[in-house]
């Protein structure tokens, strides 16, 4: 993972365990459901954010690297990787 890539996952997990920290406070403060799921939506774009940044750096990266190899059989097994991770988090 590229360094810049890295910083910015990192800001964000960080971010991220925030949310969730905060999330266990309102159900611990027996908030109102609606605003606990509402939150909850937005951890669930958050990672979905992360998800794509790190996908990003890995296709510029990793799958790039594979391509510019010219190794037919480490092209498939990146392409594969990244249908496995999609069809993964498409459930």
């Amino acid at each position: 993972m590229h360094d810049q890539t890295k910083t910015s996952v990192l800001k964000r997990l960080n971010r991220i365990e925030g949310q969730v920290r905060g999330l266990s406070k309102m159900i611990a403060d027996d908030r109102y459901c609606i605003d606990v799921v509402t939150q909850i939506a937005a951890v669930q774009a958050a990672l979905r954010k992360v998800e794509e940044e790190i996908l990003r750096d890995h296709v510029a990266h990793c799958v790039e690297s594979a391509i510019a190899s010219g190794d037919a059989d480490e092209q498939r097994r990146k392409v594969a990787e990244l249908m496995d991770v999609f069809g993964r988090s498409a459930r």
